[in-house]
């Protein structure tokens, strides 16, 4: 999903059981949500999770306003308005399921 990488880029996260994790690389990723491309930049590539993960408090740092209501997480562009909407799973995860350039119908 990166459109570019930088795998010179070395650095580790903390976890939420206060694990740490090596990142192997930092890039943009491009997202097709609901037939909307959508540029995340200075993403972080770790192999080892299993998932990929946004943080609200990066996406915040970009601009982004986070709004979470009565189990459903939006996301606003200060320009475009509402560009990302999901609902809460069952176990209290947002997920958001992005398309590539070849699922979309043409």
């Amino acid at each position: 999903m990166f459109t570019n990488l930088d795998e010179s880029f070395q650095h580790s996260v903390k976890l939420g059981n206060n694990s740490k994790i090596s990142v192997v690389g930092k890039g943009n990723v491009k997202l097709l949500l609901h037939g909307i491309n959508h540029i995340v930049n200075e993403v972080y590539y770790v192999p080892k999770l299993k998932n990929n993960l946004l943080s609200i408090g990066q996406l915040h740092e970009k601009g982004l306003e986070i709004l979470i209501q009565k189990g459903v997480y939006k996301i606003y562009h200060p320009e475009k308005g509402l560009i990302i909407q999901t609902q809460m799973s069952a176990n209290r995860m947002f997920i958001l399921l992005a398309q590539t350039q070849a699922q979309v119908p043409v």
